[in-house]
């Protein structure tokens, strides 16, 4: 199509989007080429809107092989050159460039961010033979319609060189970093081993597992610390309230001399302090705080999270999630949104409510982002039936930018000190006295009210059953995925597009496990090494002070060259020592791959000797699998279980409750999941036996 305007996105929902808010009649025709899709509008001009399947293009090294370090020359190739299982990139490629032909006007529609930008950038520059410096570009942070038309009708002339140069900065910068540091442990294992075992990390991943260990050795470290407290009950009008001694006691024999003296029954009000106190709203989602709430309320992980926020985004249900932003600008029009939602039967009265007001002013929270607002949603209706977590996340979405909106919630808190025996007790209350935000973002608000009845000072009351408790000093509690979002955030390491990532990689390549995050022996042995040989690349100052020289490249006060330069010159010494102890490392990396392997075929505790650990072994002659005792190869027991030969088994960490013996889970594609217990005698299998039994008969 000679002379047309070729439109490129990120993604094929968004094109298609793109394709139908742009046409004059609504209509789109959707034409496929070697199963690449892309759309033309009706519309007076030519117009044809291709979707990229996100990054095509990659970075790789100009010299074949990855059986060498260190590595600092690259270059941007298709993905198809760099990774395996990318062959479709090839085909999506051609069919873009092949479009590009006969276009004369081309505009960069894919998302208004960093990784956004460098997506169109390199399919302009590469894909399009080199339309990059002619290419127009589209701004918007909602796929509404109505955003979509404006964004159209008013094209930036250029695309942000500035916001691209950063990017492609962030991605060398990691690419060095990531591929030099991890073939050195990759090649250090393989030498020593022989066997080839994928690690990883980087100049991100590095500091975060180094937040991570730090804090699994003081758990691990943590000597618990006996205290006391003294607890007792009253009654307060007809009520039973639990009341505690207000000071420290730090030693037994203080704490039996303070129970000595509250052998009265009876005790006074000495003091009532009453307070009042403001809730402000919360300010609106950005990336991170929308991770942290989600998990907290649903316990999606943070990747769970922003996979979910982005299709609702492709859906025009929510704006653009990938946002440093805690702000919403009034032109965004807070009423016209306002007006939709209140359309919908669980929004109606609350965003009426809201509507009802003369002027609408959202708390507004401290970050900033240049590209795009804080979360918020566009009150579109769905137009297909959105899943359990989908609806979820929406609906704390809308509830949120609702709460935005409202009063200060006005609490009333009563501190009570009571004593008996010239002992001091305490006991709080509390209650809501304004509700304000806290009814907009219902069922999302977690403030319990404790209503004491009606008191006064000097009235006298009854004590029953006081008690002495010894407690234990607890250590820091473990990071969780939110937690350790959170860090990362304060830390300033990463962006809010990759933290999550990281946080998954560290999963995947098994250094850290559970929920309630826990160090694996590969962990310990990455992150050791990581700080006896490449102390500057797991600190934490100089992943900030990369992250600080990209914003500079955006505000064009530094430069990609220097930066890269810097970045060479801190991999050249890291790497030379890594080289010169790389027995020590693959034998250290080696001995904890070969310990977590076991684990991870461990059952349990071997019942018959009491002594060796079961673990899911495979038969050299059969190729049969069994359980056995890891004792066997002493010669001190020869206890062995057999196992299904089908399907998945792995230990599942718990023990029978009929009988005491480890359970292993088994997948299979008859029977789904399910738990067998390893004892040949277990009551639970008689049982079912004799069940199966009488129903035979």
């Amino acid at each position: 199509m000679p002379g047309c305007t070729l439109i490129i996105t990120e993604k094929p929902d968004a094109a298609e989007r793109i394709a139908s808010a742009i046409s004059t009649t609504g209509k789109v025709k959707r034409i496929t080429d070697k199963g690449v899709p892309y759309y033309i509008p009706e519309t007076e001009e030519t117009i044809i809107v291709v979707p990229a399947l996100g990054h095509l293009y990659t970075l790789t090294s100009e010299k074949k092989g990855r059986a060498t370090y260190p590595v600092f020359d690259f270059m941007w190739v298709p993905r198809y050159l760099a990774e395996r299982g990318a062959a479709r990139i090839r085909t999506w490629i051609s069919v873009i460039s092949k479009l590009s032909d006969n276009a004369d006007t081309f505009i960069d529609a894919c998302d208004y961010d960093i990784e956004g930008s460098i997506i169109g950038y390199c399919i302009l520059k590469y894909a399009c033979k080199d339309k990059e410096k002619t290419a127009k570009r589209m701004k918007y942070s909602t796929l509404t319609q109505e955003e979509i038309r404006k964004s159209y009708n008013q094209l930036l002339p250029s695309l942000n060189f500035a916001l691209i140069e950063a990017g492609l900065t962030r991605h060398e910068v990691d690419w060095l970093y990531g591929v030099n540091l991890s073939r050195a442990l990759t090649i250090a294992v393989k030498n020593c081993s022989g066997n080839y075992v994928a690690l990883s990390t980087g100049r991100v991943q590095g500091p975060t597992l180094k937040f991570i260990e730090t804090r699994e050795k003081q758990i691990r470290c943590f000597v618990p610390t006996p205290y006391w407290i003294i607890k007792a009950k009253v009654n307060l009008g007809g009520s039973i309230f639990q009341i505690e001694y207000e000071d420290d006691i730090e030693t037994k024999a203080e704490g039996e001399a303070i129970l000595a003296r509250c052998k009265t029954k009876e005790g006074t009000i000495d003091k009532i302090d009453v307070n009042k106190f403001q809730h402000k709203p919360p300010h609106p989602f950005d990336l991170g705080s929308l991770q942290s709430e989600a998990y907290r309320l649903f316990r999606y992980t943070p990747m769970q999270t922003m996979n979910i926020s982005q299709r609702l985004y492709l859906d025009a249900l929510i704006s653009y999630p990938r946002t440093a932003s805690q702000k919403l600008p009034s032109s965004m029009g807070y009423r016209d949104i306002l007006r939709k939602l209140s359309k919908r039967l669980e929004y109606e009265k609350p965003a009426g409510e809201l509507l009802a007001k003369s002027s609408l002013k959202p708390t507004q929270g401290n970050m900033e982002d240049p590209a795009h607002p804080a979360i918020y949603p566009t009150g579109e209706l769905p137009r297909r039936a959105l899943n359990g977590p989908e609806k979820n996340i929406l609906d704390l979405v809308v509830r949120r930018f609702l709460a935005a909106f409202g009063e200060p919630a006005i609490q009333q808190s009563a501190k009570v000190t009571l004593s008996i025996g010239g002992c001091e007790f305490k006991l709080n209350g509390r209650r809501t006295v304004q509700e304000g935000w806290f009814y907009f973002y219902e069922p999302y608000v977690h403030q319990q009210d404790v209503s004491l009845p009606p008191i006064k000072e000097g009235q006298k009351v009854g004590f029953k059953k006081v008690l002495l408790q010894r407690m234990y000093t607890t250590p820091v509690s473990r990071y969780n995925p939110a937690s350790l979002l959170r860090k990362m955030e304060a830390g300033k390491i990463g962006t809010k597009a990759t933290r999550a990532g990281i946080v998954q990689t560290l999963y995947e390549r098994k250094y850290i496990r559970e929920e309630s995050i826990a160090v694996t022996d590969i962990g310990f042995e990455v992150a050791e090494i990581l700080t006896k040989h490449c102390a500057p690349i797991s600190s934490i100052e100089l992943t900030r002070n990369l992250e600080e020289r990209m914003y500079e490249i955006q505000q064009a006060k530094e430069t990609r060259e220097n930066t890269l330069k810097d970045a060479i010159h801190v991999l050249e010494q890291v790497t030379t020592k890594l080289k010169e102890n790389e027995k020590a490392i693959g034998f250290g990396l080696s001995q904890a791959i070969r310990k977590a392997k076991l684990e991870e075929r461990t059952v349990g505790t071997c019942p018959k000797c009491q002594d060796g650990k079961l673990v899911i072994l495979c038969s050299k002659k059969t190729g049969k699998r069994f359980v056995g005792c890891t004792n066997y190869f002493e010669n001190t027991c020869k206890a062995a279980f057999p196992l299904p030969q089908s399907g998945t088994v792995k230990p599942s960490g718990k023990i029978c409750r009929s009988c005491g013996w480890p359970i292993v889970r088994v997948w299979s594609k008859k029977r789904h999941l399910w738990n067998l217990c390893l004892n040949p005698e277990c009551p639970s299998k008689k049982s079912r036996d004799n069940i199966e039994m009488q129903s035979v008969q």
